[in-house]
């Protein structure tokens, strides 16, 4: 039993001044705490307080990360209270700050795994050692860094991107925090100025690539499983020539799923259904053009265009419907240095007589739908462009869905009014509502908060052995069947201050979907009551 400074320092049991004055006692705490005793709310309050006295969202980011380093059912507590105002600080976009100054600012988390890619022979070791004192361990959150959000390769310093991903889980899902491990591969770094940056705390090396990477991949893969039987491998921001393949590799031999990749194009997917509705045509007869052919952009097409399969659509007929454009515009076959992903989308090279070098240069061409953007690139989503989509659809669907926000392709004031009020839009960071001709018109936000940590909750609670098809279409599903579109103006997706009730209503979809597929190894009667079960709350 620890006692004293121990257990102060062990944030998963330190609870501060709320010891009671018997705990005090018991535990030899007496003069290691100030004397006055307060409630939880009481903490929450004061605590909150002092966030409120720093004036940007990163200064509030590391305020709250030394509180989640101290007492994390404090942290959960005040990210759970005032979740619209504080989940984009914990996560998107403030995350890509924390990631950026992670070793000038330097604070370790303090359960987040480092593995060393030239150290392979201290892989258990390390694992073990980080696990040594968890209940269990129902979920690895793993990234190499080599593609955080829209900032790219930033190394040793994506560790960030974990911790944020499973706090995430924790406030919107009620993941149990002390059954997961936030995972880094230090497999160096192709950012030049993070190699010269004498704070950076990673490998000061270029990334190894081919056979010594994929065996160091193979063999953390054969250990986590053999040391976490029913683990589900969530893999975050690895780079776009690696992520599709680590999936493919994967997805049937463990429990696996890429955010990225299914993450992203699940939220969409979800997002596709409710402009099915909004605008009285439905998924199957859309047409899509998606800006930005990497692994979020191939990711989407994938997902949306299984939901067309699901809903009758043969996959041949369904792959015509999207056209995808890359840095050298639209990829047609070919062309040079294709991924596999994009090999499945090219065009034929003879399709058009016309350049379609440029977006502006397809739009024209294709008379889009949908316009889905996972570029990067900034203020790409022009005013032409809008303007040609609504000339030729009454409700086009015009989504710039890159983060963080100033790498968003378009702002959802300029689409709103470009538009005349008839675009149908979603972004990937919070955008305020716009007041246009007399109609207030709310901005789905297409955050993968609403999505992953149902997903997330839902395979842990049936124990699902893999993640299907049906599984991730049931959490699309989950997502766009509690959005009421009634009213002018509504939102395509619910607020991210829903997310519990959201990732509720996701798990339970996905662990009906795990059992109607025959994939869970828990055997579950009535599925409400086990998702409710899982539910961790922040109390002492």
């Amino acid at each position: 039993m620890l006692t004293g400074k121990d257990l102060l320092n062990n944030p998963f049991l330190n609870k501060g001044t709320a010891f009671s004055a018997q705990e005090r006692a018991d535990y030899k705490l007496n003069g290691l705490l100030p004397t006055a005793i307060q409630t939880l709310d009481e903490q929450v309050a004061a605590t909150y307080a002092q966030l409120e006295t720093y004036t940007t969202r990163y200064e509030q980011n590391k305020f709250l990360m030394s509180v989640y380093n101290t007492n994390r059912v404090l942290y959960y507590a005040i990210v759970g209270s005032h979740i619209k105002e504080l989940l984009p600080v914990i996560y998107t976009p403030t995350i890509a700050d924390a990631v950026r100054g992670f070793s000038d600012d330097f604070v370790r988390p303090n359960d987040a795994v480092f593995l060393d890619v030239n150290h392979p022979e201290t892989m258990a070791d390390v694992l073990k050692e980080a696990s040594k004192d968890m209940p269990q361990v129902d979920m690895l959150v793993i990234t190499d860094g080599e593609g955080v959000l829209g900032i790219g390769d930033w190394g040793i310093q994506g560790v960030m991107i974990s911790v944020g991903k499973l706090a995430v889980y924790t406030v919107a899902a009620g993941i149990n925090p002390q059954h997961v491990l936030p995972i880094v591969i230090d497999n160096g770094t192709n950012r030049q100025e993070l190699l010269d940056n004498p704070n950076y705390v990673g490998n000061r090396q270029n990334r190894k690539t081919g056979q010594e990477y994929w065996d160091y991949i193979d063999q953390f893969v054969e250990t986590a499983k053999g040391m976490f039987p029913d683990v589900l491998f969530h893999w975050e921001d690895f780079g776009r020539a690696n992520a599709s393949v680590i999936l493919e590799k994967y997805k049937n031999e463990i429990t696996t799923f890429n955010d990225d990749i299914q993450g992203t194009g699940v939220m969409m997917a979800a997002s596709m259904n409710t402009v099915a509705k909004a605008s009285n045509k439905p998924v199957t007869e859309q047409t899509y053009v998606v800006f930005g052919g990497g692994t979020a952009g191939i990711g989407v097409s994938d997902q949306i265009r299984n939901e067309m399969v699901r809903q009758g659509m043969t996959e041949e007929d369904a792959m015509k419907r999207f056209y995808i454009v890359d840095r050298y515009g639209l990829v047609i076959e070919g062309q040079e240095n294709l991924t596999e992903g994009q090999t499945r989308y090219a065009r034929p090279a003879d399709e058009f007589s016309t350049s379609m070098a440029t977006l502006t240069d397809v739009v024209k061409a294709v008379k889009p739908t949908v316009l889905i953007g996972t570029s990067g690139q900034a203020n790409t989503f022009t005013q032409e462009i809008v303007e040609i989509m609504s000339a030729n659809t009454e409700r086009p669907a015009i989504m710039p869905i890159s983060n963080p926000t100033e790498l968003q392709e378009g702002k959802a004031d300029d689409i709103i009014k470009w538009s005349k009020g008839n675009a149908l839009v979603v972004t990937g960071s919070p955008s305020d509502p716009v007041e246009f001709e007399g109609t207030t018109y709310y901005i789905g936000q297409a955050n993968n908060s609403l999505l992953y940590p149902g997903l997330g909750a839902g395979i842990v609670v049936s124990k699902a052995s893999t993640v299907t098809d049906a599984m991730l279409s049931a959490a699309a599903h989950g997502i766009a069947d509690i959005q009421d579109l009634s009213e002018k103006g509504a939102s395509l997706l619910p607020p991210v201050e829903t997310a519990p009730q959201a990732s509720k209503y996701v798990a339970m979809a996905v662990v009906k979907a795990a059992i109607e597929d025959k994939v869970n190894r828990a055997e579950i009667t009535d599925v409400e009551a086990a998702v409710d079960a899982s539910i961790w709350k922040a109390e002492y």
